[in-house]
C-alpha cells in the first residue's frame, strides 16, 4: 500500500492515546460480554433458570464493542478496501482519490453524529425493558463511533496537509 508510511507518520499522539484507549474498552466490554453470555448459558442449563436482563446487556455491549472499534478500524485502514484497484491508477488520481475519500468519511461522520444524537433524544425518557436503562444508550456508542471518524479524518486530512498531499506537492515512498 503506497501510503502505509505517509499515514503512520499522520498520526496525532493525542488520537494515538484515545485509539488504545478505545481498544482498551472495547476489551473490557468484550470480556463482560462474554462472561455474560456464559452466566446466561449457565443460568439456563445448570439453574434452569435464565436471567432475563442478560440479552439485553449483551446487544448493548455488542454495540459498544464494535462501533467504537469500526471506527479505529478506519483510522489505521483494517477496513475492507479495494486498495489493488487505486494501485493501478497514476499516482495523482490515487492521492485524489485517496482525499475525496477522506472527504466522504468526514461527512459520513458527521451525519452519524448528528443523526445518532436525535436518537439518543428522542429515546432517553424509554428505558429498555428488563435492564432499566434508557432506550437512548443503544445510540450513544453510533455518537461515539461518529466522533471518533470525525477526528480521526481530521487527522488524516491534517497530514495530508502537512506532507503536502492537499496543495499539489508530489510525494514518494522513495527512500523510506
Amino acid at each position: 500500500m503506497p501510503f502505509a508510511r505517509l499515514e503512520e507518520s499522520m498520526h496525532w499522539k493525542l488520537f494515538d492515546r484515545l485509539a488504545s484507549m478505545v481498544i482498551v474498552l472495547g476489551g473490557l466490554s468484550l470480556i463482560i460480554l462474554i462472561s455474560i453470555m456464559g452466566y446466561q448459558v449457565w443460568g439456563r442449563y445448570v439453574l434452569n433458570d435464565t436471567p432475563t436482563w442478560a440479552e439485553s446487556l449483551a446487544l448493548l455491549l455488542i454495540l459498544l464493542v464494535s462501533l467504537p472499534i469500526a471506527a479505529i478500524g478506519l483510522r489505521e485502514n483494517f477496513h475492507l478496501g479495494l486498495d489493488f484497484l487505486t494501485e493501478l491508477l497514476p499516482r495523482r488520481i490515487q492521492i485524489a482519490l485517496r482525499v475525496i475519500n477522506t472527504f466522504v468519511l468526514l461527512t459520513f461522520g458527521l451525519a452519524m453524529t448528528w443523526h445518532s444524537l436525535s436518537l439518543v433524544s428522542g429515546t432517553w425518557n424509554r428505558n429498555i425493558p428488563l435492564i432499566g436503562v434508557p432506550q437512548g444508550f443503544k445510540y450513544l456508542p453510533l455518537v461515539f463511533c461518529g466522533i471518533l471518524i470525525v477526528l480521526f479524518m481530521i487527522e488524516r486530512l491534517a497530514g495530508m496537509w502537512s506532507h503536502g498531499v492537499l496543495i499539489g506537492e508530489d510525494i514518494s515512498d522513495e527512500g523510506n
